[in-house]
């Protein structure tokens, strides 16, 4: 509710026809200007909306400028039929101006028109950001963000969430990606370490005993940006529950997010319960663990098939073939224009055929090809007259990987994505270990996860045969987030690591206060944190995460408004025990 003071007695929300004839007093920036015939026009822009102002004395706009901030007073009228804006909640009435004073003036040139910014360089952009934000389209996005912060903290508490703040300043622990660290001044040669996820402490909080937590969680990893990843600090819809299993993690997800996109978008949304697969599924049907639903075309495994053929690059390889019905009409240059693409990423090249009106085939491949079992393919792909169907072959690794890429080029260029929707999968059974750089066995996914079947698969099983109680929730090809069912026992936590090869005694330094802590009554608890950029990003149909963000970093993790990373002085440095060679 606004209270009436010297600058204003209203905002454009709060103007509307019901106002016709009144004296007000409206504040903010000044958005046009525009002179008709002896008439000016002015459009006030605050954080609410637009307000079109009519000055009958052109003599009253000397020395008012584009991006002044100004108090005006005067009179509402409604406007002309023929005049009303529909395009703004204001559209119908106007501002009959008696008196105009400038609050907040503008001194030098302004570096890019505030209503064609998106047009303009990111750098300088993101330099002169408090004038970026003033950009009704991204002004709105970051109105919007707040709104569905404010959505999920009400749904999170309806479910019997407690929302409770973790530190900022913390130890370093190896979870996967670059700690930004902060040096000690009380304690020299130490090192605090931001967090990059409150994964410890959220941990603890279960043992502590409180039953379901959450928090919008700022995380903190030293990676390199993307554009759905930003670099230095990015948040999270962190939330852990005692004495719960993955359904029971999974359950709260589903409906939080189903929700929130409801509430949010006009676009479909798959419902609850959301299609699952496992990664091994992901990998063979959609060559990634981020699959985009959309894109009907779906990847099958012909390796069998092949092993039975002449074609030699195929019989000793991995075959994943991909249908598009209908595309034997496709032209040459899309062929060749799907072999370009194919060589940039790696491919050796791209086998494909077509089937003909009578289900004959037609391609370089075709002739490597069994009569007898040409039948066989056609069974197994459901080929039909007109389709078309593209081979890629490698090692298991590489066949999935380029088959995945090869069905998102094609889902592209075919424009087959449905762009109506938001569709939603999780992806489970991730493997608990992988083989590093260096040949060594290394966590997949979440170290602190349970494997499945606990310490006895661990102590049974070979490590590429042991699956995890790991989960990713994915939309439209996008990860929202990662979760697992924790790690609660000391005994399984120690042989878990040791496989990853982290001895005891590392175990005990690294991770010593949830180490200790599970030697006092753990509960068996699971959680997970679905991105809120990335949610936000996914709502507002934006390719990059920083127009979701108030004040992010460039690409190359640098804050050119506040001019961060910066040089600071001998003497702060000092204080923190650190000399720069």
């Amino acid at each position: 509710m606004l209270k009436e003071n010297i600058y204003r007695s209203h905002n454009t929300s709060m103007i509307d026809e019901s106002l016709v004839g009144k004296a007000i007093r409206v504040a903010g920036w000044v958005d046009t200007i525009r002179d008709h015939g002896g008439i000016t026009f002015l459009d006030m822009r605050d954080h609410y909306g637009t307000l079109q102002v009519v000055f009958n004395s052109a003599s009253m706009l000397s020395g008012i400028k584009k991006e002044q901030t100004v108090s005006i007073a005067g009179k509402i009228r409604l406007r002309d039929k023929e005049t009303f804006n529909a395009k703004i909640s204001t559209g119908t009435v106007e501002l009959v101006a008696t008196e105009i004073e400038v609050l907040g003036d503008v001194i030098e040139q302004l570096p890019f028109e505030i209503n064609s910014n998106e047009e303009i360089r990111e750098d300088l952009r993101l330099k002169y950001r408090y004038l970026d934000l003033r950009n009704k389209n991204l002004h709105d996005r970051i109105v919007l963000r707040s709104k569905i912060i404010s959505h999920l903290r009400g749904l999170m508490q309806k479910h019997g969430f407690l929302e409770i703040t973790t530190p900022i300043l913390t130890a370093s622990s190896p979870e996967g990606a670059r700690d930004y660290l902060v040096p000690s001044r009380k304690h020299k040669g130490k090192f605090y370490a931001l967090p990059q996820a409150p994964q410890i402490f959220k941990q603890i909080l279960m043992v502590s005993g409180f039953d379901r937590y959450f928090q919008i969680a700022p995380c903190f990893r030293d990676e390199d940006a993307r554009a759905d990843r930003a670099p230095g600090e990015f948040y999270q819809l962190d939330f852990e529950m005692s004495f719960a299993t993955q359904e029971d993690v999974l359950n709260v997800a589903e409906e939080v997010l189903y929700d929130t996109f409801k509430t949010f978008s006009n676009l479909e949304v798959s419902k609850p319960p959301f299609k699952r697969f496992t990664y091994k599924e992901a990998m063979l049907h959609f060559g990634t663990d981020k699959p985009d639903l959309r894109n009907p075309l779906r990847i099958k495994d012909l390796s069998d098939f092949f092993s039975k053929c002449t074609f030699k690059p195929f019989q000793n390889s991995c075959v994943r073939a991909i249908k598009v019905e209908n595309g034997s009409s496709l032209s040459k240059k899309f062929h060749a224009e799907m072999l370009s693409f194919a060589t940039s990423i790696g491919m050796g090249g791209l086998g494909y055929i077509t089937v003909n009106d009578d289900l004959s085939y037609k391609g370089p491949i075709d002739k490597f090809i069994p009569d007898a079992q040409k039948i066989e393919l056609r069974e197994i792909m459901d080929l039909k007259a007109g389709d078309l169907l593209f081979f890629i072959a490698d090692d298991e690794a590489n066949a999935a990987k380029y088959a995945g890429q090869i069905r998102t080029e094609l889902g592209e260029r075919l424009d087959l994505i449905d762009r109506t929707k938001f569709e939603f999968c999780y992806i489970v059974d991730f493997p608990m270990y992988e083989l590093d750089e260096d040949g060594k066995w290394a966590f997949t996914h979440n170290p602190f996860s349970m494997p499945q079947g606990g310490l006895k698969a661990l102590m049974e099983k070979e490590p590429d045969e042991i699956l995890a109680y790991q989960y990713d929730i994915v939309c439209n090809g996008v990860e929202l987030s990662s979760g697992a069912v924790r790690n609660h026992e000391v005994e399984t936590m120690i042989k878990a690591f040791e496989i990853a090869g982290y001895s005891k005694e590392i175990l005990e330094t690294k991770f010593t206060s949830l180490y200790t802590a599970f030697k006092f009554g753990a509960p068996p608890h699971a959680g997970m944190a679905p991105g809120i950029d990335r949610i936000v990003m996914l709502l507002t149909n934006q390719n990059n995460i920083r127009e979701v963000i108030a004040f992010p970093m460039n690409k190359s993790a640098q804050d050119l408004m506040m001019g961060a990373p910066s040089e600071v002085t001998e003497q702060q440095l000092r204080e923190i025990h650190i000399k720069i060679r």
